[in-house]
C-alpha cells in the first residue's frame, strides 16, 4: 500500500533488538519479591529467560509465554503493577541496552523520523522504557482489565506476528506516515509481516529463520553485541568498560543456568521418592 504523507518512522522491535533480554521476563524477581509470583514460577521464568537468549522464540514458544503471562496475572491489581514496573523497571534492565540500538534511535530521530517500539510485551513494560528512550510512541499487548482494575486473564490486543504489521499501517493511515520511507528493525521470525511493512526493513540478531529469510529477499542484516547502562547515555557519562557490561551478562546467564539446575535437581529426586 503506498502512501502520500510526507513523514517517516522507525519500528523498532524490544526484546533482542533495544534490549539483549526480554522484558517481561526480567520482571520475575521484582514480582517474587513483591509476593506476586512464588518460587517455582521464578525459577520457570529464569529458564524460559536462558532459552529465550539462547534459542529465541519462535510461535510455540511465544503462545506458551501468552499464555502462562495471562493465567499468571489473572486478578492482580493493575495500578499495583503498574507502580512496581515503575518502581524496578530501569534498574532491570539498564544494564542490557544495545549501545547499536540507542545510536540508531539517535540517528532517525536526527533525520527528523519519529520513533516507536512495536513489542509483543504488556504496555505497562514498554511505555516506561519508551520514555527513558524518548520515542514517539509505542505499540504493545494491552491486557483486558475489568471493572475492579484487575486483569481478566483475557487480551484487548496482542501485539505479535500479524497484529503489529496490521497496527503499523493502522498508525501510518492515522498520521499520514509514509511507510515507503520507513525502518523497522527486529530479530525474530515472527515479525517477518511487520519488516514488510516498510520500505527499509533491517534484521538485528537474527533468529536462524529470520537470517535466512533476511539472506533470500537481501534485507539488512546487523548484529547488536554491546550493552551499556542507560542512565549513564542519559546522563551523558563515559559508559562502563565492555569488560564490566560482559561479565554481568555472563553472569545472569549463570544464575539462570543454576536455578534451572536445581530445579531439575528437585524433580528428580521427587520421581524416585
Amino acid at each position: 500500500m503506498a502512501y502520500d504523507g510526507s513523514v517517516e518512522a522507525a519500528f523498532f522491535d524490544l526484546d533482542k533488538t533495544i534490549i539483549s533480554r526480554s522484558s517481561s521476563l526480567a520482571l520475575g524477581r521484582p514480582l517474587y519479591r513483591a509476593g506476586m509470583v512464588s518460587r517455582g514460577q521464578l525459577m520457570r521464568g529464569a529458564y524460559a529467560q536462558l532459552v529465550y537468549l539462547l534459542v529465541g522464540a519462535d510461535e510455540a514458544r511465544m503462545e506458551r509465554l501468552k499464555e502462562g503471562m495471562l493465567q499468571l496475572t489473572k486478578g492482580w491489581d493493575r495500578g499495583q503493577v503498574e507502580r512496581l514496573v515503575q518502581d524496578v523497571m530501569l534498574d532491570v534492565i539498564d544494564p542490557f541496552v544495545y549501545q547499536e540500538a540507542l545510536d540508531l534511535i539517535a540517528e532517525h530521530q536526527a533525520a527528523g523520523r519519529r520513533i516507536y517500539i512495536v513489542s509483543s510485551s504488556p504496555e505497562e513494560v514498554v511505555r516506561p522504557l519508551a520514555r527513558h528512550f524518548g520515542v514517539s510512541g509505542v505499540i504493545a499487548t494491552r491486557a483486558q482489565v475489568g471493572p475492579d482494575n484487575r486483569y481478566t486473564g483475557e487480551l484487548e490486543f496482542y501485539a505479535h506476528g500479524q497484529q503489529k504489521a496490521d497496527a503499523i499501517r493502522a498508525l501510518a493511515d492515522r498520521d499520514d506516515i509514509d511507510l515507503l520511507g520507513c525502518y523497522a528493525y527486529t530479530d525474530s521470525i515472527t515479525d517477518v509481516p511487520m519488516l514488510e511493512a516498510v520500505g527499509h526493513p533491517v534484521a538485528v540478531n537474527p533468529d536462524k529463520d529470520l537470517r535466512h529469510v533476511a539472506d533470500e529477499r537481501e534485507w539488512e542484516i546487523r548484529d547488536f553485541d554491546n550493552p551499556v547502562r542507560l542512565r549513564s547515555r542519559i546522563a551523558e557519562a563515559v559508559p562502563p568498560k565492555r569488560a564490566g557490561v560482559a561479565a554481568a551478562v555472563v553472569g545472569a546467564v549463570a544464575v539462570g543456568s543454576v536455578l534451572v539446575w536445581v530445579s531439575l535437581r528437585a524433580r528428580e529426586r521427587r520421581a524416585l521418592a
